[in-house]
């Protein structure tokens, strides 16, 4: 590529024929790139590849697509990310832009069209800063705060304010407590948080999810046994309230 550092690509796509042909035309573009057959191995590649850009399917064995790119979106708001699918209806195309999905194009694709789609995107985060590193590693990106009640969480420095004062939040309970800011208002089912939050690993339960809301309840809860910001949803799971049932 110009004698420039080649830019890194992961493909999370089932289909081997199509993503034989996508990584074929994309190396003769100079790019390296990585294929990945299933949601749970593009959430692993993600971490373990650290790519430039990710291409992903939303139909994908295990763990969807959609959230693949929420649990992505938890921890890195600035990798490009563009979806092909099958699934080409505005209202598909809605709720990809609405999960945090950078661009989307239908299957069946122009192949320029997608070189270009790449090229664009790539150099759109040149611009901006290259966005292969999770969220809060740009140390000179401005601190984000969000504040409830009396409760005040840093996702940058990793802490909150609360009731019991200053606490250090584990990397999960962060990634937990922003897909809750995002979705607040939002009923969350037990299933969708261990997809979102933890990629459906084999080790985790709804009774993991139910801890985790103990937790925030006794950090950040007036009286943990009658919670308002943090609420259970008969039937559905649990839903974040910031206005406390205002």
């Amino acid at each position: 590529m110009n004698g420039k550092e080649r830019k890194r690509i992961l493909l999370v796509e089932d289909d081997p024929h199509i993503s034989e042909g996508m990584k074929l035309n994309l190396a003769l573009q100079g790019y390296e790139v990585i294929v990945a057959g299933d949601g749970l191995t593009g959430l692993r590649m993600w971490e373990e590849f650290r790519p430039d850009l990710i291409v992903l399917d939303i139909m994908l064995p295990h763990l969807d697509g959609l959230s693949v790119l929420r649990n992505i979106r938890l921890r890195d708001e600035r990798i490009p990310i563009l979806i092909v699918s099958v699934k080409g209806a505005p209202d598909d195309r809605v709720k990809g832009l609405s999960c945090g999905v950078d661009d989307y194009l239908a299957k069946p694709f122009h192949l320029d069209e997608f070189l270009l789609r790449i090229d664009r995107l790539l150099k759109k985060a040149s611009w901006y800063g290259n966005g292969t590193g999770l969220a809060g590693e740009d140390e000179t990106a401005p601190s984000r705060t969000f504040s409830f009640g009396e409760n005040v969480i840093d996702f940058d420095a990793g802490t909150a304010l609360c009731r019991t004062g200053r606490i250090v939040l584990t990397e999960q309970e962060l990634k937990l407590l922003k897909l809750f800011v995002s979705r607040k208002g939002e009923a969350l089912s037990r299933k969708e948080l261990l997809e979102i939050g933890w990629g459906y690993s084999k080790d985790t339960t709804t009774r993991t999810v139910d801890n985790f809301l103990v937790r925030f309840r006794k950090y950040f809860e007036e009286n943990p046994q009658e919670p308002v910001y943090f609420r259970s949803v008969r039937s559905v799971g649990y839903l974040f309230d910031p206005e406390g049932g205002r």
